[in-house]
């Protein structure tokens, strides 16, 4: 039965779908109505993750040329083989810690101000690892350590939305869905660095090409054409025999890069769509949890969401953050520490958010500032992770995400400088201080 709860929690269409399910009954619609929204929200998500999947076929094998072509050696982020070995010793914990974590985050957004529901289903798996495998090495075990995992779980799923949604509303124009992603962070980080030094930018979507050039406003040609090109330059840098005789299965090389690089653009296309069609379903539906269940909530959706509002930014986030990887690669490197890869897979999915809300905040200049700090701050992070996560520290991944350092570094730090109680008597605080923090009038009135 745990197996099969945890089944449902962990993927993101089953557990947006069953929010939808549930909203739709809330609304009493027909049942031609509650089949038709149930499905189609869960189709928008398949949709998205088929997207994400294609992105990934791109992805990986442009983290081994890169490796191979430019000679460097290192931990290479990664949340997915990070929690895969943490799931070996603490699978049980881990699957407890979210379930009851999810049931935490309700409460806290049904009777406090932080109304806000995570709805990413595999990041609350993954953070709910983390923090299982960080307090089991701080010295928890049994009931308290599924305690204490459950009340840190519950409350950040509350508070990363909730910091990010100023910013949020800016980039949608609108105040129904919020942003339930755990790199939350490093987006607040960007869209700050935007609103500092992006007074006066334009807008990436205003971008003005010449006429011989205006087949670039269309985003899908000009993130096949970036990715090409830079999947030209890491395949000759890695040369041909490489290429042909490990990841391209022995298709020319250069063929192989430039197929690589639309099916990147690709990937993104099929994820803008899947993410309209999730907003048009899930939306309405969640109204009718938030009207019965938990009034005023708002669903807190993966970093997807944003990507419709500013495409020519997620290029360019993805871009200046995987550069501001590798700048922190040789500033790394100049200090004689652990060397943090610059991951393809977390510097287009964060880097491109980062982008966006540099956008909203600062324009070309916010979004291209702000997500290349992204890209360092998402390289030095992992190196503070390391030595809190005890033996999974010596593993040749880690972290990848902004919030999964910060939240490490916080509980870590809490336990080695003090002692691991300080931890519960911390977060206790925070969830009655948000318990009895006292809401605007237009919450008491609706």
């Amino acid at each position: 039965m745990l197996s099969f709860i945890l089944d449902i929690l962990k993927v993101p269409a089953v557990l947006v779908g069953l929010i939808s399910l549930i909203g739709l009954i809330c609304q009493k619609k027909n049942i031609s109505d509650i089949i038709k929204g149930t499905i189609k929200t869960i189709l928008g998500f398949i949709v998205l993750g088929g997207g994400s999947s294609l992105l990934l076929t791109s992805l990986v094998p442009f983290g081994q040329i890169f490796e191979v072509g430019f000679h460097v050696q290192g931990i290479v982020p990664n949340n997915e083989a990070i929690v895969a070995m943490a799931l070996e010793t603490y699978g049980n914990v881990t699957a407890l810690i979210m379930v009851v974590g999810m049931i935490v985050n309700i409460l806290i957004a049904r009777f406090t101000k932080l109304k806000y529901i995570f709805l990413t289903g595999h990041h609350t798996f993954y953070m709910a690892c983390m923090i299982a495998v960080i307090l089991a090495v701080a010295g928890f075990e049994g009931t308290m350590l599924i305690l204490v995992g459950s009340m840190v779980l519950g409350f950040i799923m509350a508070f990363f939305p909730a910091i990010a949604h100023p910013t949020m509303k800016k980039i949608t124009g609108m105040d129904e869905i919020a942003f339930g992603h755990f790199g939350t962070v490093g987006y607040v980080l960007s869209a700050w660095i935007g609103s500092v030094v992006g007074k006066g930018s334009k807008s990436t979507e205003e971008m003005n090409f010449p006429q011989n050039l205006s087949f670039l406003r269309d985003s899908s040609i000009s993130i096949s054409l970036t990715m090409a090109i830079l999947y030209v330059i890491a395949v000759v840098a890695a040369g041909p025999e490489f290429v042909e005789g490990t990841v391209s299965g022995g298709q020319n090389f250069l063929v192989y890069a430039i197929v690589q690089g639309i099916t990147f653009a690709a990937g993104v296309f099929i994820i803008l769509q899947g993410v309209r069609l999730v907003l048009a379903e899930i939306v309405p539906a969640f109204t009718g949890i938030s009207q019965k269940l938990v009034p005023n909530a708002k669903p807190a959706i993966d970093c997807p969401v944003v990507f419709p509002y500013a495409p020519n930014a997620v290029l360019l986030g993805f871009l200046c953050s995987f550069l501001g990887g590798i700048v922190g690669l040789f500033i790394l490197g100049a200090l004689n520490w652990v060397l943090i890869l610059p991951g393809v897979i977390p510097h287009f999915f964060c880097g491109a958010t980062a982008g966006v809300f540099g956008n909203a905040t600062g324009g070309r200049r916010g979004a291209a500032i702000g997500s290349f700090v992204h890209g360092l701050f998402i390289t030095f992070v992992p190196v503070v992770l390391l030595p809190i996560l005890g033996d999974l520290g010596f593993a040749n991944t880690t972290f990848s995400d902004a919030d999964f350092g910060v939240v490490g570094f916080i509980l870590g730090g809490m336990a080695s400088h003090f002692n691991k109680y300080s931890i519960i008597v911390l977060f206790a605080v925070l969830i009655v201080i948000s318990i009895f923090f006292p809401r605007d009038k237009k919450e008491k009135d609706a």
